[in-house]
């Protein structure tokens, strides 16, 4: 059946770049066009990995789970709906005042209460995701369906940013879980994208958060 660690070490993603971003914006001065396109870019790049990873639990987990999990499917899986919603009207507020302010450097403070806004739907669905579906995803859902949530997300996933997108997510990730991950791929990608992916963040981290180590959200898989 499905190893659900790796979602783990998505939600550890999108918990620190989602939490992260509010101040960034809010220290980015009016008028700052240069930084304020640097955070933007990444504000838009944490947009989309959000609303990819939704999109494949939406598509390919909860019908899986409303077909087969039957009274402990019907107490979560409509919560879940009903959260997923939540967060998606609160992306689409941001990514609507996002180009305006990536443009001018004004209206930060507008654009930082809605990714705050954003963080918190945010933090409680993740809380209760982990909590509540994972165990459920583990009885119900096989480590063949669970891997198609994988590769919807990575054929989403523009090429320029899969090697940066690859090492935000192993950022927090437990070497085995990362491991587990790239078990079948080519041997030459499980190599070298580690070490390719690492540097991508590494670098990206220390344009946009200032340091290569910015800190961390996980919350340890069970």
């Amino acid at each position: 059946m499905a190893d659900v660690r790796d979602m783990y070490m998505a939600h550890a993603n999108l918990r620190r770049e989602i939490s992260l971003l509010p101040k960034l914006i809010q220290d980015v001065a009016p008028g700052d066009t240069k930084r304020a396109e640097v955070v933007g870019e990444h504000a838009s790049m944490v947009c989309g990995v959000l609303h990819q990873h939704h999109e494949g639990e939406d598509l390919l987990l909860w019908p899986r789970l409303s077909e087969r999990g039957g009274a402990e499917a019907e107490a979560i899986v409509p919560l879940m709906h009903a959260q997923h919603h939540a967060i998606e009207e609160a992306n689409a507020e941001v990514s609507r005042l996002l180009p305006g302010w990536r443009a001018t450097a004004q209206g930060g403070a507008e654009l930082a209460a809605a990714f705050e806004r954003l963080r918190v739907a945010l933090m409680e669905h993740l809380a209760t995701e982990e909590s509540q579906l994972l165990p459920l995803a583990e009885k119900y859902v096989t480590a063949a369906e669970w891997k198609e949530m994988g590769e919807h997300g990575m054929r989403a996933t523009p090429k320029k940013y899969l090697a940066l997108i690859t090492g935000m997510t192993m950022y927090e990730g437990d070497p085995e879980v990362i491991k587990g991950v790239l078990a079948e791929a080519p041997l030459p990608v499980r190599l070298i994208m580690p070490i390719v992916a690492r540097r991508a963040y590494a670098a990206h981290a220390k344009r946009v958060h200032g340091t290569a180590t910015p800190q961390r959200f996980s919350t340890p898989a069970r």
